[in-house]
């Protein structure tokens, strides 16, 4: 388990992030979240895919460890915009 992973905002919700909080001002297009999957919570950023046209979650290690999340696995998570 070491690296980063990303995981994609479901399309939708994808939507409704572009459409509520416009083209953020960020390094490459971030958007300042907080995120609770399971009981682990931290402060990160979501960013732009242009190839799905929605966002992408960096999952670091850490985090994977934790909640015990693998390569294949489905995950639900909660976003905060910050």
């Amino acid at each position: 388990m070491t690296g980063w992973h990303f995981v994609s905002v479901p399309k939708k919700q994808s939507e409704d992030i572009k459409e509520i909080f416009g083209t953020p001002k960020r390094g490459w297009g971030s958007i300042p979240v907080i995120v609770t999957i399971g009981k682990t919570e931290w402060k990160t950023s979501i960013f732009p895919d242009k190839q799905s046209g929605g966002y992408l979650l960096p999952l670091k290690s850490e985090v994977r460890k934790k909640e015990q999340i693998f390569s294949d696995d489905t995950i639900s998570f909660s976003l905060t915009i910050q």
